[in-house]
């Protein structure tokens, strides 16, 4: 398949936030480990274009969580400028922008599950596709705060900027109860839309 405006266009906005999220950010072992995931999801299309081209809404939600990410790495999430704003408008304990990107990790995956499960035509009833679906993106929610479990023991250094607990005891339950928010609003907004892109395929 060759690049068209639409691939061109999200290959450009992805540069130009990660050329952006590098320029000193925070601290370059927290920015290496939040952008990561970034690079990886952007490499893993690159190679499947081909062979598993998505929808123009999956890619869509893709970018859009990437650049969660990124801006993440630049300033750590604890340190997201608007959400300190936020913060001190609202009253606020915290900078709540680390529980947008968790919202995001249950909220984009669950788009990606639902298309590689209905192309591949994995099931039959959708109630079982959505079950699966919401059930993948909690536990994917908890395996990356294993991740994030894993990387504080071995890196006392990043832990803190990578965690962004910022003191908060229910920190990791309340970022996987929002993965679990986001992939069933997922289901519930754009599973239509979804479906009607799928079609077009």
């Amino acid at each position: 398949m060759s690049l068209n405006w639409r691939n061109i266009l999200w290959i450009a906005i992805f540069s130009a936030v990660l050329l952006w999220s590098a320029i000193k950010p925070h601290d370059y072992p927290t920015w290496f480990l939040e952008v990561l995931p970034a690079l990886i999801g952007a490499a893993v299309l690159w190679f499947t274009r081909n062979s598993f081209p998505l929808t123009r809404l999956t890619y869509v939600l893709i970018l859009v969580h990437c650049v969660i990410l990124m801006v993440g790495g630049h300033y750590t999430y604890a340190e997201v400028p608007l959400f300190d704003w936020i913060r001190d408008t609202f009253d606020q304990s915290r900078n709540n922008y680390d529980k947008l990107g968790h919202l995001a990790q249950g909220f984009v995956p669950a788009i990606i599950a639902r298309e590689i499960v209905i192309v591949k035509n994995v099931f039959s009833n959708a109630r079982w596709r959505n079950f699966f679906i919401v059930s993948f993106c909690l536990g994917f929610s908890a395996f990356y705060e294993l991740i994030e479990w894993w990387v504080a023991l071995l890196s006392k250094e990043a832990a803190d900027s990578f965690l962004g607990t910022q003191g908060y005891i229910w920190d990791t339950q309340s970022d996987m109860a929002l993965a679990l928010l986001g992939a069933i609003l997922a289901l519930l907004l754009l599973g239509s839309m979804h479906d009607r892109q799928l079609g077009r395929r």
